[in-house]
Formats: structure tokens, C-alpha cells, sequence
């Protein structure tokens, strides 16, 4: 019996099918946690400490180790600190 299974089949067993309350929960979290990720190793690349990036755009360093984890995550400020570490976001159409 063969149990390979590719990953949009995966998802919609463990997760909900696309389109669910539960599957667009799935992808909001899995982009907060990758947006967390990019910005935590930028902001290693250039040296800096949670706090000094804190202090660079007015908020408190146990908020940037919220973002950092994929938690609270908000365009606003996600744009905010992405800048402040030199980072850029491009919209394109789909």
C-alpha cells in the first residue's frame, strides 16, 4: 500500500480544506511565523539585540520577541521594523 500523499491532500486531512475557517487560520499563522523568522535573522545579520531594535522604531523588546515568534504580528508595524533593519515589501498581483 502506497502512503505517499502530496501536500495539498496532507493539509486538507490535518488542517481543513482550502477555503476553511481552519486552513486560512493555518496560512495566517505559517506567514507571521516565516514574516518572524526573516526579520529575527536580519536583524542577527546586522548585530543588533532585540532591545536596540526595540528602541529603534518606539516599542518595548518583549514585542519584537512577539513578532519574532510569529505572534501579534500587524502590517503596520511589521513594514515598520522590516525598514528599520533595510528591508523592503513588494505587493505584486496575483
Amino acid at each position: 500500500m502506497n502512503n505517499l500523499t502530496d501536500a495539498a491532500n496532507y493539509l486538507d486531512i490535518k488542517i481543513g480544506k482550502e477555503g476553511s475557517v481552519e486552513r486560512a487560520a493555518f496560512k495566517d499563522d505559517a506567514y507571521a511565523y516565516y514574516f518572524g523568522e526573516v526579520l529575527k535573522k536580519r536583524r542577527k545579520y546586522l548585530k543588533l539585540s532585540q532591545e536596540e531594535l526595540a528602541q529603534k522604531v518606539g516599542k518595548q523588546r518583549p514585542y519584537i520577541s512577539r513578532i519574532e515568534n510569529g505572534e501579534d504580528v500587524r502590517i503596520s508595524n511589521l513594514v515598520q521594523i522590516a525598514t528599520a533593519l533595510g528591508l523592503s515589501f513588494e505587493l505584486k498581483e496575483v
